[in-house]
C-alpha cells in the first residue's frame, strides 16, 4: 500500500488529477454537493430506549448540515431491537422511527445536504452498556433490560458475553431485517443508504477468521465468509431499485495475524460492487481487542487507497483528517473520492464552511443568517 496521509508530501500530491474536496459528485444521480462528508457517529442518546431518533439528532445532524457538510450519515441505526449496540440506539424497525427520521431528512434537505443512514446490526456486541451515560461496561444482564447476542459463530468479544451462533432461519432473518429497514429509510426520505460491515459488528464478524468459524456456506473460504454480506447487498439492492445509493463501510483490516486483510476488504469491494454496491468507506479495526492500531493523522488512508485502486471502486478516506488542507490533498490525490470526519465535526459544525474559507472557495450555499459571519476569505 502506497502512504498518502498528511505527511505525505504536496509533490506527490500535486502530481495527482485535479479533483477539489469542494468538487460535488454524483452516485446513481443523487449529487453530492461536495467531498467532505460526516461519519457515522454513535450519539447513546435515545434515552426513552425504543429507538426512535430525537430533538438531539435533529440538532447534532442538523447543526453540521446547516455548516455545509455534503453527505450527511446517521449513527449506527439498528435494523432490529437485538441488532443494538445499546438500548439508547436509533432504530429503523418500526414505523414509529422511520417518521421521526423522515423530519430530520427534511431539515437536512432544506439546508442543502444529502441525507444518509447507517444501517446496522450489532450481533455479539450487541446489548451492551452505552458509551456514555453508565457506570458499567460490557454486556447488560437480562434482568436488567439485556438480550441475548447474537453472532456467526459462539464466540464472545474480549469482555461480552458468548453470543448465540445464527442459524439458517436467524440468517434469513438478519436479511430480512436490513431488506425492511431499506425501504423503511427511502420512505423516510433518505438519499444514500450505508451498510455498516465494519468495527467488529455482525457483518464484520462473519466476515472475519477470528470471529466466524462455522463450517457451513457462511465460513471457511473468503466467499462463504463474505456470502451474508453480498446476500444483504443483492437483497436491499432489490429492494430499493437503481436510483439509491448504495454504501458499504469496512474495516479494512483486524490488525491481527489471521484476521481480516485489506487484500481481502479489496476482493469483497470488488464482489459487492457487481452485487449492487457503489461506494465504499474505509475505517478499520474494532473486532478484536489487544492489537495496535498505527494512529496517526490519516492512518486509514492507505487502506482506502488500496481497496480503491485494486478494486476500481470509489471509496471514501476516515480517521484522524483534521485540517482543510489535508482533506483536499487526500482528495486531490486520487487516493480518495471523498474523506469521512468525525470528531472534526463534532469539534466544529461549521467545519466545511471554514473549510471552504481557507481553502479559498466560494461557496453559495452559506446558511442565510449566518452570512454577517464569513471569514473574510470568503
Amino acid at each position: 500500500m502506497s502512504d498518502i496521509s498528511a505527511s505525505a508530501s504536496p509533490t506527490a500530491l500535486d502530481a495527482a488529477p485535479a479533483v477539489s474536496l469542494f468538487d460535488p459528485i454524483s452516485l446513481r444521480g443523487v449529487v453530492v454537493r461536495n467531498r467532505l462528508w460526516v461519519a457515522p457517529m454513535c450519539q447513546y442518546s435515545v434515552q426513552q430506549r425504543d429507538g426512535v431518533p430525537t430533538d438531539w439528532h435533529l440538532v447534532h445532524l442538523g447543526a453540521m448540515a446547516a455548516g455545509g457538510a455534503g453527505l450527511i450519515v446517521t449513527e449506527a441505526t439498528a435494523v432490529s431491537p437485538e441488532g443494538r449496540i445499546s438500548d439508547r440506539d436509533t432504530g429503523i424497525w418500526t414505523d414509529e422511527q422511520a417518521i421521526a427520521w423522515s423530519r430530520i431528512v427534511q431539515h437536512l434537505h432544506g439546508q442543502g445536504a444529502t441525507a444518509g443512514i447507517q444501517l446496522a446490526h450489532a450481533g455479539r456486541k450487541g446489548s451492551t452498556w452505552p458509551a456514555w451515560g453508565a457506570t458499567r461496561r460490557g454486556t447488560v444482564p437480562a434482568e436488567q433490560g439485556g438480550w441475548p447476542p447474537l453472532g456467526p459463530s459462539a464466540i464472545a468479544f474480549p469482555g461480552y458475553a458468548e453470543p448465540v451462533a445464527l442459524d439458517g432461519a436467524g440468517i434469513e432473518t438478519v436479511i430480512a431485517d436490513f431488506v425492511a429497514a431499506a425501504r423503511r429509510a427511502v420512505r423516510a426520505g433518505f438519499d444514500v443508504l450505508e451498510l455498516h460491515a465494519a468495527h467488529g459488528y455482525l457483518l464484520h464478524q462473519f466476515l472475519s477468521p477470528l470471529s466466524n468459524e462455522r463450517t457451513d456456506e457462511f465460513g471457511g473460504s473468503l466467499e462463504n465468509r463474505a456470502r451474508l454480506l453480498l446476500h444483504v447487498v443483492e437483497a436491499v439492492r432489490a429492494e430499493v431499485g437503481e436510483t439509491v445509493p448504495l454504501l458499504v463501510r469496512f474495516s479494512g483490516t483486524d490488525y491481527a495475524p489471521g484476521g481480516w486483510t485489506v487484500e481481502e476488504t479489496a476482493s469483497v469491494a470488488g464482489w459487492a460492487a457487481q452485487a449492487g454496491a457503489d461506494f465504499f468507506d474505509v475505517s478499520s479495526g474494532g473486532n478484536i481487542t489487544g492489537v495496535q492500531i498505527p494512529l496517526s493523522p490519516g492512518y486509514q488512508v492507505p487502506l482506502a487507497q488500496f481497496v480503491k485502486e485494486t478494486a476500481g471502486v470509489m471509496v471514501s478516506a476516515v480517521g484522524l483528517i483534521t485540517t482543510a488542507t489535508q482533506a483536499d490533498r487526500i482528495v486531490a490525490s486520487g487516493a480518495a473520492d471523498a474523506v469521512m470526519l468525525g470528531r472534526e465535526f463534532l469539534r466544529d459544525p461549521h467545519f466545511a464552511l471554514r473549510a471552504a474559507a481557507e481553502l479559498g472557495v466560494q461557496l453559495d450555499y452559506w446558511p442565510g443568517p449566518y452570512l454577517r459571519a464569513t471569514w473574510p476569505e470568503e
